[in-house]
């Protein structure tokens, strides 16, 4: 069956035949008089009279760039979404970013500092005198401007009181993203499909992020409180910011509304009216902000689960070789803290949390076949009862109730005592996927007590989240330790009672009905369905089992639950120049944020990390990796239910460093004995592409931003199955003459390819082809086939199945994976590529060290192996392009690059071109400081 790509929002627009439907059946003259004449938010900004001077704080001497594609520009009218869908054209600085970023895989190998403005763009402190494009008093005020830049449109927003400048921050966000921030607080309140429509997709999306934060609006309400309770004058000073940006927001919607210039998705989803401008674009409130935050946390930093996933994995294991062997096979795949694993801290030191214990205490493992999923959705009707519909709502589940959580997100950076200048230098950024608008913005923030630029989730901008300061930069990425348990409450009296510390207790039923119809953006027919989640002390309810003979529901309780605000403060630090000075106080504010990021820094003289996120302290021998009796004994140290607080582990205890020569993260581990959630960090990981990259600039010496941003951009295309497994499986397959025609053909490619350096580039740039298409294909088949006939074997179907539920076999560049979908760009996140690389190793009687319990391929035999690889070898090699990349609703069946590509995920009226395949971060810097404060 053809692959096909999710389809949110306003995918639906790409089909042509239905745009046209829709232009035939609007009035011409309302076409004329309704939406050509009102003003963009661009012509609605003056000309600048009096342009911005030069930064007198910026310390980064024109050596900080940064990148973020498709443009600035989130937000087009009605007629602007028009000549888009029929003629292709772009709003402007909708797209003047996505050139340059796509282009960096073609042209990196000649890059030197001089040109990495090609590529990026200038991330100095203000603009030009020759640069400014328009100037903007937001709603008349005096003690706030929006200067835009020519170049690409982002806002410099300089305030001269602090309530003014938040004020400039939520009127600059209303004008690049005021339709995709309305997306999300929907989102995350799981009300999508009755504001964007009832595609499968938007179905899925609500789901999945319902399902992880089911709040009420008092929930919402409460979290606010206790944030702004807890932080003394900071939280106070974090509402007011707050209330100052929603109130800046809400201006923008009124000024948009009367000037008939908002988004032109209201009118495709039937809010506004093109002709009479009836219709409502509702106000934003103050936990709104907390529902995109649960979203973003969600997303990208809610680090555990699975546990239940691994109960049954374990339980597999033991059926199939007994308690004490099956123990030992399922930790050896399960590489808790393998000696063989690339880590972000690599100086030897330990960090011990989530270890596994001597004497496990308190483990509640389900009776063998009793676990079901706690149903979701109920009630549906019409276009919710479809096949497509039950079968999103599956991958949605699956999706957030597992630990392989689609982080993403990359850092390299070297400290000075290894660069030309003398002066630290980083390549970092988030990778969260493409949109259409992005997810991200860019800003400028200026005022008492704020000076940052950088990038922040729309709708979050108060503060700049990923950026830089006056003399100093930060990113994140992705960490994944385990902030969430599971926990086996046991039914008394009926399904929707439990014991909570010897009591029974009602269950509290949280549900909201969801109903839409069609409209010109998503036709998707009229319907509707309830959404249940019932919840306990212990966190909402997510599967319902036998233990021990009892009656049990498995309950998830994640440690930013009931927390989602408190993380402002942290990002409230991060843009205070009073504040970070140092690595130490860069530290100290990230010590601030609940969510589970991995935290890099930089300045003209040092380089630092911290691990951040609320790690709770669990009783001792509880075993974080499996659902534990929800009795006193076992919870969290000093846990309150009410609040949903607990003891923590202290700073200390987090990897944390200053000044390591280098650091290197994609969503490997920390340090030494920090264990994270997610399965797959072992001998082979995507981080392992960094690391060998940076270390050996670090060991040459000299480095330069261009040298560092080639390694990063290198590691991009390369394939990480390629790159450091294929060289011993065909050291398995050469072990012996190969006589088969076929087989060595294919040997032969992929040898060439290998030697070519195991890329997925094109041939040229623009090529649409890539170099060595054919044994990028044959890898492509073959992989999944060589990971069955290899394990399931001696594993057996039922606990190769239960692993591959635990980790995935795959994630290629063509895989639709994680809420992101198909052509998100990030790959090699997650697969089986240490397995198969440890268990290789051990048949060619290599040195292993954390090898697997047992050998798999062939029983260990190298003959019988050999045999094994040629085998799926050349039933790979017979699978033609288009059995290999099925096609979807953008590619046609076969066409490799393509499958590949990535694209700007559609959230709204504007679609961008397809970019050749990189594995980088979406937002991206490049910054080496050249002076301190």
């Amino acid at each position: 069956m053809p692959r096909r790509t999710p389809r949110t929002i306003l995918d639906r627009q790409r089909t042509p035949r239905r745009f046209t439907k829709f232009l035939k059946g609007a009035s011409i003259c309302a076409l004329v008089a309704g939406l050509l004449s009102p003003l963009s938010q661009t012509a609605a900004a003056q000309p600048a009279s009096a342009p911005a001077a030069a930064a007198a704080n910026d310390y980064c001497g024109g050596r900080c760039s940064d990148i973020l594609p498709a443009g600035q520009n989130g937000n087009a009218t009605l007629a602007e979404i028009i000549l888009n869908q029929a003629f292709g054209t772009q709003p402007a600085h909708a797209d003047d970013q996505l050139a340059p970023y796509g282009n960096l895989a073609s042209g990196y190998s000649g890059l030197t500092d001089a040109k990495i403005n090609d590529f990026f763009r200038d991330a100095s402190f203000g603009v030009p005198a020759d640069q400014v494009e328009s100037t903007l008093k937001p709603a008349g005020r005096t003690d706030v401007t929006i200067v835009r830049d020519k170049k690409t449109g982002v806002p410099h927003i300089t305030g001269t009181t602090r309530y003014g400048t938040e004020f400039g921050a939520g009127y600059a966000a209303a004008q690049d993203r005021l339709w995709l921030m309305d997306v999300f607080r929907h989102v995350g309140r799981g009300k999508l499909t009755p504001f964007a429509g009832g595609a499968p997709s938007n179905q899925g999306l609500e789901q999945e992020f319902w399902r992880h934060a089911p709040y009420t609006e008092a929930d919402l309400q409460a979290q606010i409180d206790s944030a702004v309770a807890t932080n003394g004058a900071r939280g106070q000073q974090a509402l007011a910011d707050v209330r100052a940006y929603i109130a800046g927001i809400n201006s923008y919607i009124d000024a948009s509304d009367s000037g008939r210039y908002f988004p032109g998705e209201y009118v495709l989803t039937g809010h506004k009216d093109s002709v009479t401008n009836a219709g409502t674009i509702e106000h934003f409130k103050e936990t709104d902000l907390v529902a995109l935050a649960a979203v973003i946390g969600a997303l990208f930093g809610s680090g555990g689960g699975g546990e239940v996933n691994n109960a049954i994995s374990l339980l597999a294991a033991q059926s199939k070789y007994g308690v004490e062997e099956g123990t030992k096979v399922w930790e050896s795949f399960r590489e808790r803290n393998d000696p063989e694993a690339v880590l972000t801290v690599h100086n030897g030191e330990s960090f011990p949390y989530a270890t596994k214990p001597a004497d496990p205490q308190g483990e509640a493992l389900p009776a063998a076949g009793s676990v079901a999923e706690e149903p979701l959705v109920y009630d549906r009707t019409g276009s919710a009862a479809t096949t497509a519909a039950t079968g999103t709502s599956a991958a949605a589940t699956a999706s957030a109730l597992s630990s392989a959580k689609r982080g993403m997100s990359n850092a390299l950076v070297v400290s000075g005592k290894s660069t030309a200048s003398g002066n630290p230098i980083a390549v970092f950024g988030p990778q969260t996927g493409y949109f259409a608008p992005q997810l991200l913005m860019l800003q400028e923030i200026q005022g008492p007590g704020l000076s940052a630029r950088g990038a922040s989730f729309a709708g979050l901008s108060m503060y700049v989240e990923l950026g830089r300061g006056q003399d100093y930069a930060w990113s994140a990425t992705t960490s994944g330790q385990d902030i969430i348990d599971a926990y086996a409450v046991e039914l008394c009296q009926d399904d929707t009672h439990y014991l909570y510390r010897g009591t029974c207790t009602a269950m509290e039923k949280i549900e909201q009905t969801n109903a839409w119809k069609p409209t010109t953006a998503d036709g998707t027919a009229a319907g509707s369905y309830r959404m249940q989640v019932w919840r306990t002390k212990y966190g909402p309810v997510t599967h319902r089992a036998t233990v021990d003979g009892k009656r049990v529901a498995y309950t998830t309780l994640r440690s930013s639950y009931m927390h989602e605000a408190d993380s402002i403060i942290g990002f409230q630090m991060l843009n205070d120049p009073d504040y970070v000075k140092s690595p130490q106080t860069f530290q100290s504010a990230v010590q601030h944020i609940n969510y589970t990021f991995n935290w890099f820094y930089a300045d003209a003289q040092h380089t630092a990390y911290y691990n951040s996120g609320d790690n709770p302290v669990r009783a001792n021998g509880v075993d974080a990796e499996f659902p534990v009796w929800a009795q006193s004994a076992y919870e969290w140290k000093n846990w309150t239910p009410t609040t949903n607080t607990a003891d923590y582990t202290p700073a200390s205890a987090h990897p944390n460093s200053i000044d390591q020569d280098y650091y290197i993260s994609w969503n490997n581990k920390q340090a030494k004995d920090y264990t994270t959630a997610p399965w797959g960090n072992g001998s082979v990981h995507r981080g392992n592409l960094l690391e060998d990259r940076v270390k050996k600039l670090v060991t040459a010496g000299g480095v330069t931003r261009a040298s560092l941003t080639k390694a990063m951009a290198d590691a991009a295309l390369a394939d990480l199955r390629a790159e450091d497994v294929l060289p011993k499986l065909l050291k398995v397959i050469n072990s012996s003459p190969v006589t088969d025609t076929a087989a060595a053909a294919a040997v032969t490619k992929l040898s060439d390819w290998v030697t070519a350096g195991a890329k997925r580039k094109e041939t040229s740039a623009g090529s649409k082809a890539y170099a060595n298409a054919e044994a990028i294909r044959i890898l492509d088949a073959w992989w999944p086939l060589l990971v069955k006939a290899e394990f399931e074997p001696g594993l057996g179907s039922d606990l190769y199945t239960a692993m591959t539920n635990n980790l995935p076999v795959d994630e290629a560049p063509s895989a639709g994976h994680g809420p992101t979908g198909s052509h998100a760009g990030s790959s090699f996140q997650y697969g089986w590529w240490s397995y198969v690389h440890k268990d290789i190793r051990a048949v060619l009687g290599e040195t292993v060290e954390g090898g697997l319990a047992k050998p798999y391929c062939g029983g260990g035999n190298l003959g019988a192996c050999r045999t094994i690889l040629i085998n799926t070898l050349k039933e790979a090699a017979a699978k033609t392009a288009a059995q290999v990349y099925p096609g979807d609703d953008l590619c046609s069946a076969g066409d490799q690059w393509c499958a590949d590509s990535v694209n700007q995920r559609t959230l709204g009226g504007i679609k961008h071109n397809k970019i050749s395949w990189q594995n980088r971060p979406t937002y991206q810097q490049v910054v080496e400081f050249a002076s301190h404060r």
